[in-house]
């Protein structure tokens, strides 16, 4: 875990904050803490970006165990940019130093806003939902980073419709510069606008986007993934030709095998059944072989094998 800067008064000590030693929470119209809930890939990557622009992070875990781990994974994450000359050990430190694990799903009520990061489960996030309902202060924020799932249903487990949001990031969020503001049917105007400026503070290009079944990327790029994944299966091109074909003919800076294996198998089989439930489109059906793959573990870099095999240090990039 990263060690406290005690020559930074503010940097977030949470002993301090439980005990009321900080006093009343600063300007809601200046976002300073960010709270986020599961420290898989997305949540990580969400942590070093929000951190890496001066706010501090609170990053929150089912339990200890694995509060530490996250912070493991992400300084070898950052140790890999490092490696690269992305960032610089400085740099490191400074975003290490902004970043608290907990376990303790309670100290979400720290957060000016609080981003959920968890698995894509639509009853899982209503439920977190209507728990952090219950922890955190009325005004605050909630943002979900779904992928496809319905905004309007996630806030729906809550008592402020109004101020549930969705800001899709997409990985690896530090470096990638979009994100999708998407509106549920009862989110509020003020929360988008709020948002919106949070977006700005992250350096990030917002699109805004009223719901529907996979927003804007998850919906255009998932039936182009899912024809090369039946291209493969049907035995026309190897994975590597079919990468190669899509990134030297259309100028890709990744063939869209690679890009499954890095959203992850099991992810991506669960945008296509969200999108084919709710649009009952053929192109949207998880081909067969994707189907196999993810019943068989390889669920692409995170394990280390999904369309490709990756390295031990090459399995969890943020």
């Amino acid at each position: 875990m990263a060690e406290k800067n005690k020559n930074n008064d503010d940097v977030l000590d949470l002993e301090m904050l439980r005990q009321g030693e900080l006093g009343e929470m600063e300007d809601r119209e200046i976002v300073k803490r960010v709270a986020v809930i599961g420290a898989g890939t997305m949540g990580r990557g969400i942590s070093q970006l929000v951190a890496s622009k001066g706010m501090e992070v609170i990053l929150i875990e089912k339990d200890e165990e694995m509060a530490q781990k996250s912070m493991e994974l992400l300084e070898q994450s950052i140790d890999e940019e490092i490696a690269r000359w992305t960032l610089t050990k400085s740099e490191k430190k400074a975003i290490l130093s902004r970043i608290k694990a907990s376990a303790n799903i309670n100290d979400a009520i720290y957060g000016d806003v609080v981003i959920e990061a968890i698995s894509e489960n639509l009853e899982a996030k209503k439920e977190l939902l209507r728990k952090l309902d219950e922890i955190c202060d009325p005004d605050t924020i909630f943002i979900t980073n779904t992928s496809a799932l319905s905004i309007t249903e996630i806030a729906s487990a809550t008592n402020r419709q109004d101020k549930v949001i969705g800001m899709h990031f997409l990985n690896p969020v530090p470096k990638i510069p979009l994100v999708e503001i998407v509106r549920g049917l009862k989110t509020s105007d003020e929360t988008y606008e709020f948002i919106r400026k949070f977006a700005e503070m992250l350096d990030k290009t917002a699109v805004e986007v009223f719901e529907y079944p996979g927003y804007i990327t998850t919906r255009v790029i998932v039936p182009m993934i899912n024809e090369a994944i039946h291209i493969l299966m049907e035995g026309v091109a190897t994975a590597e030709h079919i990468d190669t074909a899509m990134k030297l003919g259309y100028n890709f800076p990744k063939g869209p095998l690679a890009l499954a294996d890095q959203i992850g198998l099991d992810e991506l089989m669960a945008w296509m059944e969200t999108l084919f439930r709710e649009l009952g489109e053929s192109k949207y059906r998880p081909c067969p072989l994707l189907r196999k793959l993810v019943r068989a573990g390889h669920l692409g870099r995170k394990t280390g094998k999904g369309f490709f095999e990756y390295p031990q240090n090459q399995q969890n990039p943020i």
